[in-house]
């Protein structure tokens, strides 16, 4: 903390302001990645903690991209544990009390389910930049960048993402 460098990432309040405008998105972006809200904050955290640790290293215009690597590196060592946490969560099924018919109630579970393997059945890429567009609602140039992608790979994704997903659908009816 001794190594502040004056206009750099290293200075206090370039760090908090940096922190606030980049934390909220790396978090939901590594919530998709992993499926565990505690864990993607986990990361999160490790991965401002390496950039404030390297910060004299870190020129002000990479910081984004170091932050990312470093939380994509992270995710990738422990992607093989998060599988068996989310097929775990993916087939825990909670009772539920409510007015509607039980064949209603059935046929939602059954579609659920399938929407959820259907999902998970995406590559991690198509997943990602999925579940960033539809769910976080981001613009494809955000996703580019959040991903270190140009904007056409991102609509490949997506568009590979949408297909699979109504294959999977029309296969279910």
């Amino acid at each position: 903390m001794s190594n502040h460098n004056p206009g750099g990432i290293c200075e206090e309040l370039t760090f908090s302001g940096f922190f606030a405008t980049h934390a909220k998105t790396l978090r939901n972006y590594l919530y998709y990645k992993f499926g565990d809200a505690a864990q993607a904050e986990d990361v999160t955290q490790d991965a401002f903690i390496k950039l404030w640790e390297n910060c004299a290293s870190v020129p002000p215009e990479k910081a984004k991209s170091f932050l990312y690597t470093v939380a994509n590196n992270s995710s990738l060592n422990k992607i093989a544990h998060q599988k068996v946490v989310l097929e775990y969560n993916k087939n825990k099924s909670v009772p539920r009390v409510n007015d509607e018919s039980p064949d209603f109630i059935m046929e939602e579970e059954q579609f659920k389910i399938k929407l959820q393997n259907a999902i998970a059945g995406l590559s991690e890429a198509q997943r990602t930049a999925f579940l960033l567009n539809r769910i976080e609602g981001k613009k494809y140039h955000e996703i580019a960048e959040i991903l270190d992608i140009s904007i056409k790979a991102v609509e490949k994704r997506i568009s590979g993402a949408l297909s699979e997903l109504r294959k999977q659908i029309d296969n279910f009816r």
